[in-house]
């Protein structure tokens, strides 16, 4: 059992069990039975648009968790904007932290799915989600059990990982491939790094997922999870060998938003006080379940569901998953 009591807990109220800072989105996603060639055409399947982003979609997971989830970034007044505020809220992710003003906009991606060979291609046009870090103080932060952050928080990301950790508040961390320069300001700060094994090499030097993930907890962190999609992951807690926890098989129709899920369920479970063997393998189910629907948050499961899953119930748990 993993206690996440701290001193703030006896003269503070909780608000939430996860505060996520970073990065939304607006995915249009295009499903096709091929990729098209170069001046060729293709008839579209099916399309629809989605909430996206790496701390939007882990916020939402969480909320389908159970977890009472709040999300902060910023956003423009825009009608990109509305539709995430208004996607979040639907989950019931609390967004009263989210900055508004001219300046900021949601990231915009168009996702091309191929359902014969099950990839992806995505075009997306930058947004500008980091809230301004005077918004971020040690009440806001205070508020919660555990903080999550990823590569595009910026400087308020920054900042908030230094304030949990003076609280005594675990901080989560989602770095994609090609992270900002500002990210090794934020690694330090980061006592759960989940990141897939493309950057966990370039980090660690290691050529193996277990030699990775050994080498990115060390001493410092309680957990490193190197994610590598089907074949599973690779967890290290402080002072121990890594563990590997195979992937599950399913249908996969589109992996979109797998990572983002998989962090979502971790911070859940972990803010639940579970064990970090139980946090992993249910964020590995997780994820997995998310790949049987198109887009980041269609087949995101709730809690239930992705038990069922663990414990077998493959028939009934495919049918249960939650529908946009």
């Amino acid at each position: 059992m993993v206690v996440l009591s701290t001193a703030k807990e006896e003269g503070m109220t909780l608000t939430w069990d996860v505060f996520g800072i970073g990065t939304a989105a607006v995915d249009d996603l295009l499903l096709v039975e091929r990729y098209p060639e170069a001046d060729s055409k293709v008839n579209i399947l099916e399309s629809m648009r989605q909430g996206g982003g790496q701390t939007a979609t882990a916020m939402v997971a969480a909320a389908r968790q159970g977890a009472r989830a709040a999300f902060c970034c910023r956003l423009g007044l825009d009608d990109l904007s509305r539709f995430t505020l208004s996607e979040l809220q639907k989950e019931g992710v609390e967004t009263s932290a989210c900055h508004q003003d001219r300046q900021g906009s949601p990231y915009h991606s168009i996702i091309i799915v191929d359902t014969q060979k099950h990839t992806r291609t995505i075009f997306h046009s930058g947004g500008n989600v980091s809230p301004p870090p005077e918004l971020i103080n040690a009440e806001l932060i205070s508020r919660t059990r555990v903080l999550f952050v990823d590569d595009n928080s910026g400087p308020a990301g920054i900042k908030a990982a230094r304030i949990a950790a003076s609280l005594g508040i675990p901080v989560i961390a989602d770095v994609e491939p090609d992270p900002p320069p500002e990210v090794v300001e934020l690694l330090p700060l980061v006592d759960h790094l989940i990141i897939g094994s493309k950057l966990a090499q370039t980090l660690s030097g290691e050529s193996s997922e277990p030699a990775m993930a050994f080498a990115l907890c060390g001493t410092q962190r309680a957990c490193c999870v190197v994610t590598a999609g089907e074949k599973g992951c690779w967890y290290a807690q402080r002072g121990a060998s890594a563990v590997h926890v195979p992937g599950h098989k399913v249908d996969v129709v589109d992996t979109t938003g797998c990572g983002d899920v998989f962090h979502g369920v971790y911070a859940a479970t972990l803010a639940r006080g579970d064990s970090l063997p139980d946090a992993i393998a249910l964020a590995n189910a997780s994820a997995a379940l998310k790949a049987t629907r198109p887009g980041g948050r269609l087949g995101i499961p709730d809690l239930e569901t992705a038990r069922a899953f663990l414990h077998g119930s493959h028939t009934q748990t495919l049918e249960g998953l939650t529908h946009a």
